[in-house]
């Protein structure tokens, strides 16, 4: 099974342990050695810097706030998703409920364990390759910067007439060092919804697609 990934990675690792940690999901252990708990945090960090530097590198004269709009579509939880599935790696995990294989936030997590546990078994350039290898087509076929969800979202309420979104702090939760930040976005005349991100900034973005989402099926 693991040779099998390893190929579809176009990685050999060293410690096959590794890889195993990062395909294994907390319903299986809850020991923080065994699942990819940890994995993930690092990978997360590798991703977002990674791609930072690419996108640095490919638009030398695009504006800080461009860039970020890029940033945060390649290191949404949807693209790290996909990018998971791309990899098969929804096949791969190991869960104690098949259910779990189409969680979206897990795919996301576990995609990340796996950069990170490539960071790990070998080195910083190497993780940052996997990076470049499966995220530069996504980067190339967006010429144009991408508008983000509350961008959009203010745009479709203006249009419909609903008003200036207005984004609220529900709850945070979790340590200092990993933080869950749980912000709710409400306009005139529908429900709140709410989002939950790693930072305020992804909790605001995946609130806002959500009544993006409402709004735009009205």
């Amino acid at each position: 099974m693991i040779e099998n990934l390893e190929k579809i990675l176009s990685y050999s690792y060293k410690n096959k342990g590794l890889l195993k940690q990062a395909l294994t999901h907390s319903s299986i252990s809850s020991d923080v050695d065994k699942n990819y708990e940890r994995l993930e945090f690092l990978g997360d960090r590798v991703l977002g810097l990674t791609i930072a530097a690419l996108l640095y590198k490919i638009f030398p004269h695009e504006p800080e706030g461009s860039l970020s709009q890029r940033h945060t579509a390649l290191v949404c939880k949807e693209t790290v998703a996909m990018i998971a599935k791309r990899l098969e790696l929804d096949k791969y995990m190991i869960v104690a409920n098949e259910e779990i294989r189409d969680n979206e936030n897990v795919l996301c997590d576990v995609c990340e364990a796996v950069i990170g546990s490539i960071y790990i078994d070998s080195d910083c350039d190497r993780a940052i390759e996997f990076v470049n290898e499966h995220w530069k087509e996504l980067i190339d076929k967006n010429v144009a910067p991408p508008k983000d969800a509350k961008t959009k979202l203010q745009e479709v309420s203006h249009a419909k007439g609903h008003g200036v979104p207005v984004y609220k702090l529900e709850e945070r939760k979790g340590s200092e060092h990993e933080p869950i930040f749980y912000i709710s976005v409400e306009i005139d005349g529908l429900s709140p919804e709410k989002g939950k991100g790693k930072n305020k900034k992804l909790a605001e973005q995946e609130a806002a697609a959500k009544m993006l989402k409402k709004l735009e099926s009205l």
